[in-house]
């Protein structure tokens, strides 16, 4: 028998949860084609795995590699953790569909990130992969369409609900999209404008998918005060449509919450007790990261990026947004700017420390820095415990994803300093 490859030795670990054996692995074309023991079998490449695990590729459930797979496909920061497949379009926010006032919106405000030279040249799901498909990437991709997507596609970032017509638009737009080679819905309830959605919206959107049988998934309401509530609203879309139901990135933000993660495991469990397919995912640190404007209350988010920076520019409206403090503003300490484009000095530092360094209040340093920077900063949050993350790691209805996008250190994701779970999330669990 002969083959192009041979993993001689290894330990096996095959995802099935079932305990590791050693066994060679015989490889032809891009096919594992056996294994077992291959001792009298030959191959063109030999690789002694002695002493070392020999597994299928990691599945990186919850990324946002959505743009950077088209301009770094290499990838190089999933691909070194051994990632290979990557769920993409997540937290309400997909690269598709999009219509040509949702392309002049993202060419306005996204540039800063992904360069100047980048062009949103697709519409549908279909253009979107087969332009993928054209960068030759490294990994293989499962896309979610972005619940605020489709939002914006219909009706923009308007605080309302949907009329029939626009109902009737984004689920044309989902279906299309699902048809096209999308494999669900998810939703991000903390950002604009997902968060203008009831209940009842998402659950009529989450019903369209079920023909399909999508996933959904959602960046729930609320991490912290409100995540018990938050974790019910997943659950209730879950059950009301039957779909299944991913809560992404599970954690408990803020110190008088932590603990919280025995409740919500046992409300999980007792969800599925009751037929309910619902799982999470996780990445292993006490740290998040988000966009810094994403901190500030719903109503400074109306209408969009231009019409914040007007809010936070203007100074009535300022001290409005100063007399109504987040979870987030609590302790500024905790905040540490990762990604400023156009002020890089301030990487690295809190905003506490910028605010000491500049002579102002934190508050007032971060409204500053938000519009210099067109609202696109992106920070790291000290929020959770290390109690709460193990205990949420060692829950079998557990997945891994990074909450990260793909990247190289010499591209144009390589500036700034990123959250460590870009490069890091795999090697951590494993260590």
């Amino acid at each position: 028998m002969v083959f192009d490859l041979i993993i001689r030795n290894g330990r096996v670990m095959d995802g099935s949860g079932n305990p590791w054996y050693h066994a060679d692995v015989g490889i032809t074309g891009d096919r594992i084609t056996i294994i077992g023991d291959l001792e009298e079998a030959s191959a063109d490449r030999v690789i002694d795995a002695d002493g070392m695990i020999v597994a299928p590729g990691f599945i990186d459930i919850h990324s946002h590699s959505d743009y950077p797979i088209l301009i770094e496909p290499e990838g190089q920061s999933k691909i070194r953790q051994g990632v290979t497949t990557e769920v993409i379009g997540n937290c309400g926010s997909s690269a598709a569909p999009m219509n040509q006032g949702l392309r002049e919106y993202r060419d306005k405000y996204d540039k800063s990130q992904l360069g100047e030279d980048f062009e949103f040249s697709w519409g549908s799901m279909k253009e979107y992969l087969d332009l993928v498909r054209s960068k030759g990437i490294s990994f293989n991709i499962v896309p979610l369409v972005g619940h605020g997507t489709l939002r914006q596609n219909t009706i923009g970032n308007d605080n309302r609900p949907p009329n029939e017509e626009e109902y009737r638009e984004m689920k044309r737009l989902l279906t299309k999209s699902l048809g096209e080679g999308a494999w669900g819905l998810s939703t991000g309830l903390i950002y604009t404008p997902n968060l203008y959605a009831k209940t009842d919206e998402i659950i009529e959107l989450v019903r369209t998918i079920k023909e399909y049988d999508g996933l959904y998934t959602s960046h729930i309401r609320g991490e912290g005060d409100t995540l018990i509530e938050a974790v019910e609203e997943a659950i209730k879309i879950g059950e009301e449509t039957g779909v299944r139901t991913q809560i992404s990135h599970f954690k408990v933000c803020g110190s008088r919450n932590w603990g919280k993660s025995e409740d919500i495991l046992r409300m999980i469990q007792e969800a599925r007790d009751r037929g309910l397919d619902i799982a999470f995912d996780q990445y292993p640190y006490i740290a998040s990261s988000t966009g810094l404007a994403s901190i500030l209350p719903p109503w400074a988010h109306e209408g969009g990026a231009e019409k914040l920076l007007q809010r936070i520019a203007d100074p009535e409206t300022r001290e409005k947004l100063r007399a109504e403090p987040t979870e987030e503003m609590e302790d500024w300490t905790r905040l540490l700017v990762a990604h400023a484009a156009n002020t890089p000095e301030y990487e690295g530092k809190t905003i506490q420390e910028i605010a000491d360094q500049e002579g102002k209040t934190p508050f007032d340093a971060m409204c500053d820095m938000l519009i210099a920077e067109d609202a696109q900063i992106a920070v790291i949050l000290y929020e959770m415990c290390e109690e709460d993350v193990q205990r949420i790691m060692q829950d079998p209805n557990g997945m891994i994803g990074s909450d990260g996008r793909a990247m190289s250190p010499d591209g144009v994701f390589g500036k700034g300093k990123f959250h460590p779970r870009y490069y890091g999330t795999f090697p951590r669990v494993l260590g």
